[in-house]
């Protein structure tokens, strides 16, 4: 179920961006093929292959607004630029993109490649009235590569990150395997005895269903997300071995999917790797808040779902469910 969610926002995200696109060529958002005139304060010829001339573009706010029909800019552009003579005569002028830019030029340059200036042809130059007209390169399909880009950079951020915990999961799946092995695993049964009897009392000391939710609230304990699925799966298909009436979660199942929901943790071993493989100086500075935050919440599910159990409501319903059992 869960991938099908993944393609429809997948897609939603495409057909959104497309759609974006083809306005943008409409309504020619980015002003594609239309000359614009600013002033050109030159500062100095710079000595090159071909004659180089730095300066600044200058803008009023109010000619930048109209032009791009937007409001952001508040004040006027002043952003540095070179004009170029090419060997064939044509002029070009390359416009330095900065954070001080404005943001739509920002936007403008990420699209044209990623690239930290924004290129045109000159048309016209007066270096008496300091007055160029230009027409910048045509920009398209914004919203498009924005959205492949993203895509691109969180697969490499999804294959760096999995990377990042191979060492950690080796290592505690590796100490619960030997924990297993040597019966740790039946002296922890017996040891939380006692709770489990108190949080589950439908399910019998010695049922399978006890061992594996045992060991799926110890992996989540540790921190080890991925490593205590296997065994939540296990302990919720033998609590419905348990079950009256399939379809119907009990009064065990939804205890249990609370403590796992919860995820009650003393090491968060994971999000520690993920830290330290984002760089972190402190990767376990977590440690304190995630018990503390972990605590509340598996004390305010459990007191939740203990509360809901004991309604009429649900109480009748768990009454209907098990004279229909003993009768059919």
């Amino acid at each position: 179920m869960l991938n099908y969610v993944w393609i429809s926002l997948l897609l939603i995200g495409i057909f959104t961006a497309v759609g974006r696109d083809i306005n943008d060529e409409v309504t020619n958002t980015y002003r594609n093929g239309v000359p614009l005139t600013s002033h050109f304060e030159s500062h100095r010829k710079l000595a090159a292959v071909h004659p180089a001339i730095e300066g600044d573009i200058v803008i009023p706010a109010a000619l930048f607004n109209q032009f791009y029909n937007i409001s952001s800019a508040k004040a006027d552009v002043r952003q540095p630029a070179t004009m170029t003579t090419l060997s064939s005569g044509k002029q070009r002028l390359e416009i330095k993109i900065s954070d001080a830019s404005p943001v739509f030029w920002q936007e403008m340059a990420k699209a044209a490649g990623g690239k930290e200036k924004l290129e045109a042809d000159i048309n016209s130059f007066n270096d008496g009235k300091q007055e160029i007209t230009f027409t910048l390169e045509k920009v398209r399909y914004v919203k498009i590569k924005a959205v492949t880009k993203a895509a691109l950079d969180f697969a490499d951020t999804a294959v760096t990150i999995s990377l990042g915990l191979i060492g950690v999961m080796a290592l505690w799946l590796g100490i619960m395997k030997v924990g297993e092995a040597a019966g740790l695993l039946e002296q922890l049964t017996k040891l939380m005895t006692p709770i489990t009897r108190q949080l589950f009392p439908d399910v019998p000391p010695n049922h399978p269903a006890v061992a594996a939710m045992i060991m799926n609230i110890a992996a989540n304990m540790f921190g080890l997300n991925n490593a205590a699925t296997p065994m939540g799966l296990k302990a919720m298909e033998e609590l419905n071995k348990l079950n009256p009436k399939a379809g119907t979660a009990t009064n065990a199942m939804c205890t249990f999917l609370v403590v796992n929901t919860a995820g009650l943790t003393l090491i968060p071993a994971t999000a520690i790797a993920i830290r330290a493989g984002l760089g972190s100086a402190d990767p376990g500075m977590i440690i304190g808040t995630s018990i503390f935050g972990a605590g509340c919440a598996t004390f305010g599910g459990l007191v939740a779902v203990k509360l809901l159990q004991r309604l009429p409501k649900y109480k009748k319903e768990m009454e209907v469910t098990e004279t229909e059992e003993k009768n059919g």
